[in-house]
């Protein structure tokens, strides 16, 4: 997931952050379930939503991570945006919670 939120923070501005987010990720595990299946004929729907419900919600937890590197790497880096603040706020309060 740090992977796909490298290339996205590489490829977008703020506002597209923001405004394809989830397409960009439906469309990332739409491939990778395609990939899957091409190179395990014997995986199942359900093993392909156990590793989906595993990794896409560790997608804020690597964009957070990435913010959290550049705050102290380049503070005033142009990554640094309204879309990873929240990110990193609503990804901190989920782990607050628990």
């Amino acid at each position: 997931m740090k992977d796909l939120a490298y290339l996205i923070s590489s490829c977008l501005d703020e506002h597209d952050c923001e405004a394809y987010e989830t397409a960009l990720l439906d469309t990332y595990f739409d491939a990778l379930t395609k990939a899957l299946h091409r190179r395990n004929h014997a995986i199942t729907h359900t093993d392909i939503d156990a590793i989906i419900d595993c990794w896409r919600p560790l997608y804020p937890v690597a964009w957070t991570d990435f913010f959290r590197f550049l705050q102290g790497w380049s503070p005033n880096h142009w990554k640094i945006h309204a879309y990873s603040e929240r990110l990193a706020q609503e990804t901190i309060a989920q782990y607050d919670s628990k």
